[in-house]
């Protein structure tokens, strides 16, 4: 599986973005696919989960943040509403064929895009 994360770009805050997690490969409608950013200085965090169990969001984000698929166009999308200036971040989209229960965890996921940067100013 290959990921290409995409629709990154800069925005101000209140605004939105939506980013596109396109993949190859005929295992990655069956997988599960994360979202997870890391911005400048901090360590890579979890963003969103989506599964056959069903949709998880980090605190920080739910309410305003949106994941979900188009398996027929093998693409998974992010949909980021009211951003703020601490989302300003390179998100990076990823696969687990295994459906770890951990979805939090880097370490559960099997393949990983090559990240989108998100900037949102105040």
């Amino acid at each position: 599986v290959q990921l290409q994360a995409s629709g990154g770009g800069l925005v101000q805050a209140g605004g939105s973005l939506k980013l596109s997690c396109a993949a190859s490969g005929r295992t990655f409608s069956a997988s599960a696919v994360g979202w997870f950013r890391q911005a400048p200085g901090k360590e890579r965090e979890f963003v969103a989960h989506i599964s056959m169990r069903g949709t998880y969001y980090a605190d920080s984000v739910k309410g305003r943040f949106t994941i979900s698929r188009d398996d027929a166009k093998n693409t998974v999308f992010l949909q980021m509403n009211s951003l703020k200036p601490e989302d300003t971040a390179v998100y990076y989209c990823a696969a687990d064929v295994f459906h770890h229960t951990t979805y939090t965890l880097e370490s559960s996921y099997n393949y990983w895009g090559q990240g989108t940067e998100v900037t949102v100013s105040s």
